[in-house]
């Protein structure tokens, strides 16, 4: 079984098409290395060495890639050089997919769910005063930010800014799955703090996935086949004066949650579980409602 909290680590175990059905044991390749500035691991069930490392070799690659469009730690990421300038010519697909997203997201949760909240959350980070809090939150509204196909634009170069840490992990998690997938893994886990679970165990049986809450306790089991998972909880980060590290960008006085959702891909499930963290209980099912396929697991 995998348990599913906001841990940030990389494993993938997959198995491809020819893993044999007798009683003799497959033989498994395995990776270690580092994804997203954590320990990544990856375990290919019915390949030798030689075998699977091409395949390493290429989510690696991958990985890298992914990072320098999403990463808010890597200074010539894409990402970062938007926050920085306050404008993109070309962006990336991969970005313009998540962004696409967003707005969906956004939409539907009545603007909590906006990566807008960067300067924001920034401002609660170090500890900044009144004054500078009150500035950062006049940054804050999505509908403000212009996303073409050949160009992003920011409202306010200089001052607005993005996060996309409550979706990149999803999206990039869904890359590496279909990355698996062109190499004829169709029995895939991919787990980077989300899961993505395509096919079966190599016991034929669906994927098991245990669900942490608060303090890491298990809340609930699920079984995952071709469907992703993801798991928010705003306190496993803290920022100034307990402040929970997922915000509330409208400012409203609401009961935050640990929320798990599950969807068909892992960047809607990713981007889902944080909004409803910060999302009044009242509006969670419509929330879930406005996206097909997408379900609420866990809400505690």
């Amino acid at each position: 079984m995998t348990y599913l909290s906001r841990r940030r680590f990389l494993f993938m175990s997959a198995a491809c098409a020819a893993v044999p059905t007798s009683a003799m044991p497959a033989s498994i390749a395995r990776w270690r290395g580092t994804a997203l500035g954590a320990p990544a691991s990856l375990r290919l069930v019915g390949l030798t060495e030689t075998q699977a490392a091409p395949i390493f070799a290429a989510v690696e690659a991958e990985v890298i890639r992914l990072e320098n469009i999403f990463s808010l730690y890597r200074p010539d990421s894409e990402l970062c050089r938007l926050n920085r300038y306050g404008h993109l010519i070309a962006p990336a697909p991969e970005l313009l997919d998540v962004l696409g997203l967003c707005t969906a997201l956004f939409e539907a949760t009545g603007g909590v769910f906006d990566p807008t909240i960067q300067p924001l959350w920034a401002a609660l980070a170090t500890r900044a005063h009144s004054g500078q809090v009150t500035a950062a939150r006049d940054t804050v509204g999505w509908n403000r930010v212009s996303v073409q196909t050949d160009q992003i634009r920011l409202p306010q170069p200089g001052r607005s800014a993005l996060t996309l840490n409550g979706i990149a992990q999803g999206a990039i998690t869904d890359r590496i799955g279909a990355l698996l997938a062109s190499y004829g893994l169709s029995d895939v886990l991919v787990n980077m703090g989300e899961i993505a679970a395509h096919g079966w165990r190599a016991d034929g049986q669906d994927w098991r996935v245990g669900l942490t809450g608060p303090e890491g306790k298990v809340q609930k089991t699920i079984s995952l086949q071709d469907r992703a998972v993801a798991t928010s909880d705003p306190n496993s980060m803290m920022l100034a004066d307990q402040q929970g590290h997922i915000l509330n960008p409208k400012g409203d006085e609401v009961a935050m949650h640990t929320v798990s959702v599950s969807a068909t891909n892992a960047a809607l499930a990713d981007g889902l579980s944080t909004a409803l963290c910060a999302l009044p209980k009242r509006r969670v099912k419509a929330a879930i409602a406005a996206f097909s396929g997408a379900a609420l697991e866990m809400f505690v």
